[in-house]
């Protein structure tokens, strides 16, 4: 395999499936092939029930540049539609989905990063949502999420501006969650994921649907609360000072 090639790269270990954006010449920039590889990939990576949290991050020392403009002019068909359908497959992933960000993270970088559960960067990252840079009108979905995450102001200043900002600005709005050491980031990723990947299922994927503002499952999530043995398993794990061993699974 050509390294230097645009791919989506991915693997899965100790149930944490890792998604690598790489692109090497472009700061990983997303081709029109890379967002529509990234839900079929997405599809597959959720029905395999190793997979209990996702991690998105890009090759070396950048996490995404946005789209590749160039390869986004060939006919692959609405660049937007692309990068939109990417997004909320990634968004509606069933498990706990983390962004891990390195240098920048532009345009459909942020796009992509802000439709993940979780963002960690490092420090030194800059982060961009640049349609005002181009003349292009942002998804409304898109806009909307990023108001969700970090309100109003925030979202206008980076739409309207096409400005970068640091890290530390990031964490204050809110669009960032953690902010970590370049050389200690991956040792904080490994760690947390080992705990979200130890948690109750069940527990996750409630609360990721309800914190959504889903609000027609509360009867269906009492059912699987009733129907599964997590919370049992969880009291005597607690009592009996030991690892809980959860069973629950996306589609019990």
């Amino acid at each position: 395999m050509d390294r230097t090639e645009p791919r989506l790269e991915h693997g899965v270990a100790n149930g944490v499936a890792t998604v690598v954006i790489s692109n090497p010449a472009k700061r990983n920039a997303m081709t029109a092939a890379m967002w529509s590889a990234l839900p079929v990939l997405l599809e597959r990576l959720a029905a395999d029930p190793a997979v209990r949290v996702l991690v998105l991050t890009g090759a070396g020392d950048t996490f995404c540049a946005g789209a590749d403009i160039s390869s986004l002019r060939e006919g692959a068909g609405d660049p937007q539609a692309l990068a939109v359908a990417a997004e909320e497959a990634l968004a509606a992933f069933p498990r706990p989905t983390l962004a891990v960000v390195r240098g920048y993270c532009v345009g459909g970088g942020s796009q992509l990063a802000a439709a993940c559960d979780l963002r960690f960067a490092a420090e030194g990252a800059s982060f961009g949502v640049t349609p005002a840079k181009l003349g292009i009108v942002y998804a409304a979905s898109s806009t909307r999420r990023l108001v969700a995450l970090i309100g109003p102001a925030a979202t206008k200043h980076l739409l309207f501006s096409g400005e970068l900002i640091g890290t530390a600005r990031a964490l204050r709005t809110g669009l960032v969650d953690e902010v970590l050491p370049a050389d200690g980031l991956d040792e904080r990723v490994g760690a947390y994921t080992a705990t979200l990947a130890a948690r109750s299922q069940l527990t996750q994927a409630a609360a990721k649907e309800f914190a959504a503002g889903r609000e027609d499952r509360d009867a269906y999530w009492a059912e699987q609360a009733r129907r599964s043995d997590d919370t049992a398993e969880g009291v005597a794990a607690f009592l009996e000072q030991r690892a809980p061993r959860f069973t629950w699974t996306t589609g019990a």
